[in-house]
């Protein structure tokens, strides 16, 4: 029998997709990247955002027409059904099986059509199955991995869904984590990224002595000891959890990326209040001076809201200035997406959808100049590269340790000798452009 899935949203989802698949192909049953061949087609779901759920929706259709084929169940799992219940499953009658985000474990019993009672399956979030030694997982590319150190958060911004949708912070065994990266590292990956909701409040909920600065250490030290050639790197930290010694390990180990991942979600104080967030305008001042600090040549990256009920002019020109003042390398934006299921959706002072898109082209113009500014100190230096993609003969495609996969940008490489993905290359960079770098072979 032959399965196929499409995964969407983000890397933690994406993770999810990649022990699904692991699960299935340790069943026996192949996996096909081509849906009109498919058996089963799975969805695995996002709907952080209004926009993502369309884009879930969507997905479901365009998959549902497979079913006139050889495709007979179409299984919609994760943060979709998991958020909209029985009242999606109920819209959308093309689908045979909805597992929530508790019940990636049960996915074999869905696929073989075992599993008993309701269409909807969705168990409490905080049931959620957290990985142990020696879980299958078929990852997707070779030469990256994603590694989910925890699942779920204890946070309560009133703009995000996210703990409903995942529960509690969980967070795995440093151990489970250890035994992970040692495997990913033997089978020849090169890059290794950390993430969870919280990454950088991982181990707070152990009950013992485990934490993100020691987990790197490890990691950092595993590397080292296995003599590997590979990047560390976090994604997803906050600004609330980070602490010095995560700062102090990560500028000071050469294998982990002096890269800083660290959501804002806003500059005005009056802002952050109401999004539930505990630091103000301040303390982030005195968070991304502590890094530069640390390391003059750290890369930073964020994102950020416009558009969130009460923002003023006033509170987005501090928003601008911020932007304007810390220079982060990249730099998201997303418009407030709202719903009735949020805290934030009762809040007064909604802002108009023209305003809040007129705020997002500003913020993206101005950061897209930063971007450019930034990049043109590169020219003519000569940097590591980690090669993705080879789309021509001699044109290749890969990214430096201060840009991180799918966000940010990437260095178009033209060389006269192969070039092949997982590689890592000295590259002379020859042009900058707004997002992206062009080099040649050193």
């Amino acid at each position: 029998m032959n399965i196929h899935l499409v995964s969407l949203g983000c890397a933690r989802n994406l993770v999810d997709s990649e022990g699904m698949l692991g699960l299935i192909k340790k069943a026996g049953w192949e996996i096909t990247d081509d849906p009109e061949d498919a058996h089963v087609i799975i969805v695995n779901t996002c709907s952080f955002i209004e926009s993502a759920a369309e884009e879930s929706i969507d997905t479901i259709l365009e998959m549902a027409q497979f079913k006139d084929g050889k495709c007979r169940s179409l299984i919609v799992a994760g943060c979709l059904p998991e958020r909209y219940g029985k009242d999606i499953a109920s819209e959308l009658e093309e689908v045979d099986l909805f597992l929530g985000t508790g019940a990636f474990d049960r996915i074999v019993d869905a696929v073989n059509g075992t599993l008993k009672g309701s269409k909807c399956i969705l168990p409490d979030p905080d049931s959620i199955i957290i990985p142990g030694p020696g879980s299958p997982r078929e990852l997707t590319l070779p030469y990256m991995a994603y590694l989910k150190i925890a699942e779920g958060c204890s946070r309560g911004c009133t703009y995000c869904i996210i703990p409903k949708l995942r529960g509690k912070q969980k967070s795995r065994q440093p151990e489970h984590i250890l035994a992970e990266s040692k495997t990913l590292i033997k089978s020849g990956v090169k890059e290794i990224v950390l993430i969870a909701q919280d990454t950088t409040a991982y181990g707070r909920d152990l009950g013992k002595d485990a934490n993100l600065s020691y987990l790197l250490r490890d990691i950092s030290d595993l590397s080292d000891n296995l003599e590997a050639d590979i990047w560390i790197r976090i994604l997803y930290g906050h600004p609330e959890s980070i602490d010095d010694n995560i700062i102090k390990i990560i500028t000071e180990r050469s294998n982990l990326c002096s890269y800083f991942d660290l959501p804002v979600q806003h500059a005005a104080s009056s802002v952050l209040k109401k999004m539930g967030r505990s630091h103000n305008r301040d303390d982030l001042y005195r968070l991304f001076e502590k890094i530069r600090t640390a390391d003059t040549e750290a890369a930073l990256r964020t994102t950020v809201i416009t558009g969130f009920p009460g923002e003023t002019d006033k509170d987005f020109q501090l928003l601008l200035d911020f932007i304007e003042d810390i220079r982060f390398d990249n730099l998201g934006v997303f418009i407030y997406s709202d719903s009735e299921d949020l805290p934030s959706h009762n809040l007064p002072d909604h802002v108009p959808a023209k305003t809040a898109r007129e705020r997002y082209d500003i913020l993206m113009s101005r950061q897209m100049e930063i971007s450019l500014e930034i990049n043109e100190k590169y020219l003519n230096k000569n940097l590591k590269v980690l090669v993705e993609e080879s789309p021509e003969p001699d044109v290749s495609i890969g990214r430096t340790g201060f840009q991180a996969p799918e966000v940010d940008g990437m260095v178009y490489i033209n060389h006269s000798t192969a070039l092949k993905p997982g590689d890592f290359a000295n590259i002379k960079i020859t042009d900058t452009l707004e997002y992206d770098l062009v080099g040649e072979i050193k």
